[in-house]
């Protein structure tokens, strides 16, 4: 046995001698690999900056209007996205529109790869329009001017689309989320179904404990830090603060993961790396008036839901004037738009789901378990799910009756029922939800409320001191010249000029990447020493995520601690048993329409023919089941095209459905008790249109309960059994008739 010792040490010894060299040879060309990698970087970067408009989009583009030449220029402008080979548009389908988020970065990333918001649409059949912006602002462009530039592209693509079936649906990424609305609430008409994605609306929601950058105004004091930027840069605010405060966020990618899985990976992560950083390095400016507007208004004053925003013009921005469905999309692994500040303004406006159908609104959710905030309008796992469904059931979405729905999505399976109806690999419902369902995610206090309020207060006093004792001093030194310095000198700016040149640094490093490319020896998968590398790899991110959590705890308690305080709040004038936001009351002109509205209804329930029985009995069953399924849809519609009346459009399909709800909500028993008067003489049309109601019905899942109850009413009412045979009453009208 003890003969055996050495023998066994020594292997042991050159075995791990050898896999020390292994080692040692990839981990030097993976250095140098990695180091091309960043050179390639900065050279990509400077030529995506010398572009004229550079953008990402992965499609070609034609230019439809240019925003520069507006009567109120900026730098926005409309192009349609042309179809790739292959894929079949159908020019009577409504359009989309993606407007993309001036966050910081440029355009392009709703149509970054072939599986994105723009991909799924055109797979669809969808034309597909983009706004897209240059990186330098127009003079004295605003928010609100480019409100109005985008209703000019939104009724130019409305007018190259005459016999589309819809109004053209427009997705709002993240911070184009919330312009989008704030134009669906001023320009309702020019809007089909709105998608929002990653959209903050409610700045001060979350959750304590998981959503610390709501924090930041009120520790920096307020925005005269936004002011004061913007002045350093004579006038406007360079959007690379805006990236570095994303990329703050998250300390452990930032300053590791990111640069060592290009590096652990160098082989086959090199390009997807490279395609990411063209979009993630090329920043953008915005003038001082949008910057200053955006965190006075929005993200510290949280005035939208409140409806405290108005325009030049003296219009209010009001969020309940949208007619058009709203779909909110948002996922609980964004620490940049949580689901609180994605959904809380529903909260904000509303006391009930009532209320919301008061308005004429429909607003359905979708809540991603673990996404994170980029990932919702690039990944391409989200994109083949959640927005190829929201692109094939968008015109289920415009017929949905007004109300609160959650999105939920269940694979195909083999026992999935009729699943020729629905398209794709998953199938969408629209599920009835409460406002109780949106509170369930969390959110603040009363107390906290105030704490944001006396935040926002204490922004304006500072604003207002610097404006008035120290940013006169900040514009006269800052010349023209000291403004491009700082431009150029930005760290983030920095790293990717670092190695962009051309010297005999970077000459070196590729020359001795391509020598490591002809020579490449990568360590087996089983070397033990990468283990270690990934081991020592977890240990920095470990440590990097507490710091970023203590961090981010010790902000909280201190926000918290100041901002709780009574003596503060009474110094700002913050009453003590104040609500900050209250919900805004409905207008006396809106409540004399409404009202209105319900007398017109009412009168009118003893109107109509076969399809608006076939609809109104439909809603009335399917009431029971609290959820819509896009199979249901689909044989809905399929029976339409059977229908040998005149061709009801989208536009009028939906009025009818709306009406009927509205019918059935104020009126159900007169409701129901005028389907025998309004169904036509003919027996074997009522069998027909009860047919059609029985099919959809089945199509999504089996008839029993009390749907079963109700079905067996309205067959009662359509004179057919539940079967769809015909059973007439001897002494009713329609017996007679027969």
């Amino acid at each position: 046995m003890s003969t055996n010792t050495p023998m066994l040490s020594n292997d042991a010894a050159a075995g791990l001698l050898a896999s020390t060299r292994e080692y040692l040879v990839d981990a030097g060309q993976r250095g140098a690999l990695f180091l091309d990698v960043m050179r390639r970087r900065g050279i990509q970067y400077r030529e995506h900056l010398a572009e004229t408009a550079p953008h990402v989009l992965n499609y070609g583009v034609e230019l439809i209007v240019d925003g520069r030449n507006l009567s109120r220029p900026v730098n926005y402008g409309l192009v349609r996205i042309v179809p790739p080979k292959g894929v079949e548009i159908d020019l009577k389908r409504r359009p989309f529109m993606v407007v993309d988020p001036r966050a910081g970065h440029g355009p392009g990333i709703g149509g970054f790869k072939a599986d994105s918001e723009i991909g799924v649409a055109m797979r669809a059949g969808h034309p597909c329009y983009f706004v897209g912006f240059l990186p330098e602002p127009m003079p004295g462009q605003t928010i609100e001017d480019i409100a109005r530039a985008e209703a000019v592209f939104l009724e130019k693509v409305i007018a190259l689309h005459p016999e589309a079936d819809g109004k053209p649906c427009v997705i709002g990424n993240c911070q184009a989320g919330w312009a989008v609305m704030i134009l669906a609430s001023l320009r309702p008409e020019l809007f089909g179904p709105i998608i929002i994605a990653g959209a903050p609306l409610s700045y001060w929601a979350g959750v304590r404990g998981k959503n610390p950058m709501r924090y930041t105004g009120g520790l920096l004091g307020g925005s005269w830090l936004t002011a004061f930027t913007s002045d350093l840069g004579a006038g406007k605010f360079d959007g690379a603060w805006l990236v570095q405060n994303f990329e703050n966020m998250n300390p452990s990618n930032t300053l590791w993961t990111k640069q060592y899985n290009v590096y652990s990976e160098v082989d086959t992560e090199a390009s997807r790396y490279l395609e990411f950083e063209r979009w993630w390095g090329g920043h953008v400016n915005l003038n001082a008036e949008e910057i200053q507007f955006i965190v006075d208004e929005l993200f510290i004053g949280n005035n939208l839901a409140a409806g405290r925003i108005k325009t030049t013009d003296g219009s209010l921005v009001d969020l309940r004037n949208i007619r058009s469905p709203i779909v909110v999309f948002c996922s609980k692994g964004d620490n940049i738009t949580p689901p609180q500040q994605a959904l809380g303004w529903i909260l904000d406006l509303y006391r009930d789901v009532d209320e919301i159908r008061s308005y004429g609104q429909t607003i359905v959710y979708t809540v991603h378990e673990t996404v994170g905030h980029l990932g919702i309008f690039v990944s391409g796992g989200v994109a083949r799910k959640e927005h190829s469904e929201f692109s094939s059931n968008i015109d289920l979405i415009d017929v949905l009756p007004p109300g609160l729905y959650e999105a939920t999505f269940e694979a195909k399976s083999a026992d999935t029922a009729n699943p020729d109806l629905a398209i794709g690999k998953w199938i969408m419902r629209c599920e009835r939800r409460t406002l109780d369902d949106i509170r369930a995610l969390g959110g603040n206090s009363p107390e906290d409320e105030r704490r944001f309020a006396t935040a926002a207060r204490v922004s304006e006093i500072n604003l207002s001191a610097y404006r008035k004792f120290v940013q006169p001093w900040v514009r006269a030194m800052t010349t023209p010249q000291m403004a491009e310095w700082i431009y150029k000198l930005h760290p983030l700016r920095v790293q990717y000029e670092a190695l962009a040149g051309d010297n005999p640094l970077t000459r070196a490093i590729a020359a001795t990447a391509e020598k490591v490319r002809e020579n490449r020896k990568p360590a087996s998968s089983d070397n033990p020493l990468l283990a270690a590398q990934d081991a020592v790899s977890k240990t920095i991110v470990a440590a990097l995520d507490s710091w970023r959590d203590a961090q981010e705890a010790f902000s909280e308690t201190l926000f918290l601690a100041i901002y709780g305080s009574p003596v503060l709040q009474a110094a700002v004038r913050i009453d003590p048993e104040s609500v900050p936001s209250p919900k805004p009351e409905m207008s006396a002109e809106y409540r004399k329409r409404l009202e209105a509205r319900i007398a017109e209804l009412k009168s009118r329930i003893g109107t109509g023919g076969l399809r608006e029985c076939v609809i109104r009995g439909l809603l009335y069953v399917g009431m029971t089941r609290g959820m819509v399924d896009e199979r249901s849809l689909e044989a809905l519609r399929r029976a339409r095209t059977n229908d040998s009346g005149p061709r009801l459009t989208l536009a009028q399909f939906k009025t009818m459905v709306r009406e009927q709800f509205f019918m059935l909500l104020l009126e159900p028993e007169a409701s129901l008790a005028a389907i025998p008067k309004l169904l036509p003489q003919n027996a074997e049309a009522r069998r027909a249109g009860f047919s059609i109601i029985r099919d959809v019905l089945s199509a999504s899942a089996e008839i029993s309960g009390e749907t079963a109850e109700r079905l067996k009413r309205v067959a009662g009412l359509f004179g057919a059994d539940q079967e769809g045979l015909p059973r007439v009453d001897d002494t009713s009208p329609q017996a007679k008739a027969s």
